[in-house]
């Protein structure tokens, strides 16, 4: 009887181990999905579609839009301030780069212990909790003449007579505006890079400490390989950030003495002259360019870490070969269960269950 038992237990195939599915669960996951996508779709993809419309017609707020084909796309490469206007981002994207370099330095530095370095983290991330607006503002008085910046200048020795215009001269006005911008987001850049300083195996410093490397050889083969992702995000969102400026130059300067940025162009063509068609278009160009800015930035920098590694990523890649190849042989070797027997594709099943229950039987004998 015992036997018996044993070799009928041993011929029954364990079921799979199917769960029901709950409803209730998959109900919460949709409603609380549905809220923020339903959102997104009316108040982004919507509105950018219409927009999208919009520029293929000579229309105002008020009044019956007119079909006009391209011809908005034609006058925004056309028009001779909305190329003067693209001009100027170039202004902000070499601010972009310092702001990054001056960044990175910095971070460097407080990523580390040093004496005071929370108080440091606090002052440099201040200015990017500020309203751009607010931040606008203080820029604005800042550079107007005789106050703030020309003070300064005062004590350290020059003449205020021999100081230009900050934002009336068109040879530095620009450059005054982009000193504005680095002030503020630079504490957004140093804080990013930190945490991926910090985040980078400290045993790699020891070693190279051991080998006699510097301080910048381990920058250099150690910190730059390290926070590789950071790095090209950051530059890739500073600059086509400054693509698009639009707040330093709008509340400073409201676009006057050859300060007007495409977005602040864009805004005046919408909103004082009302052609909206052309606002529209120029948006869409606007995408295009920052698309295809950040496509090149991202085969610029593949091609310039290319070699930089620091074994993570090649470990990384040999872990999942190695998976790969244990999950094709368990697959391969894995039992077949047909007609309520299991077997191997070499037979090997069946025999080692007979044998298995053979012996189970002899045992209890």
């Amino acid at each position: 009887m015992t036997s018996s038992t044993v070799g009928t237990t041993s011929s029954v195939d364990i079921p799979d181990n199917i769960q029901p599915k709950d409803w209730r669960k998959t109900g919460i996951i949709v409603a609380f999905s549905a809220i923020p996508l339903a959102l997104l779709v009316f108040f982004t993809y919507l509105p950018f579609f219409n927009m999208v419309g919009y520029s293929f017609y000579k229309m105002k707020y008020i009044g019956t839009p007119k079909w006009i084909g391209l011809q908005n796309y034609i006058e925004v490469f056309t028009r001779p301030d909305t190329l003067s206007s693209l001009k100027l981002s170039l202004y902000y994207m070499a601010g972009a780069l310092i702001q990054v370099a001056i960044a990175l330095y910095l971070s460097t530095m407080l990523a580390f212990k040093v004496r005071g370095g929370g108080f440091f983290k606090a002052v440099y991330f201040f200015p990017f909790l500020i309203n751009g607006i607010a931040v606008g503002f203080i820029f604005k008085f800042f550079y107007t003449r005789g106050y703030v910046f020309d003070t300064v200048l005062q004590w350290c020795g020059f003449q205020l007579d021999s100081l230009p215009y900050w934002l009336k001269d068109q040879r530095i006005n620009n450059w005054s505006l982009v000193g504005a911008s680095i002030w503020r987001y630079l504490g957004q850049n140093v804080i990013l890079f930190i945490g991926a300083i910090m985040s980078v195996d400290k045993t790699l410093y020891e070693a190279a400490e051991i080998d006699g490397a510097n301080k910048w050889q381990q920058f250099k083969h150690i910190i730059l390989p390290g926070i590789q992702t950071i790095l090209v995000l950051n530059i890739i969102l500073s600059i086509t950030g400054s693509l698009s400026a639009f707040e330093g130059p709008y509340v400073i300067t409201t676009g006057a003495n050859g300060t007007a940025t495409y977005f602040v162009l864009m805004d005046q063509l919408a909103h004082g002259s009302q052609k909206v068609g052309l606002a529209s278009a120029m948006a869409v160009v606007l995408l295009m360019i920052i698309l295809l800015c950040a496509l090149l930035q991202q085969m610029f920098f593949k091609y310039v870490f290319r070699d930089a590694d620091d074994g993570v990523a090649k470990a990384k890649k040999k872990a999942a070969k190695i998976e790969r190849q244990r999950r094709k042989m368990a697959l391969k070797n894995a039992p077949i269960v047909r007609n309520g027997s299991r077997n191997t594709g070499n037979g090997s099943g069946n025999s080692s269950l007979n044998g298995f229950s053979n012996n189970k039987e002899k045992a209890v004998a």
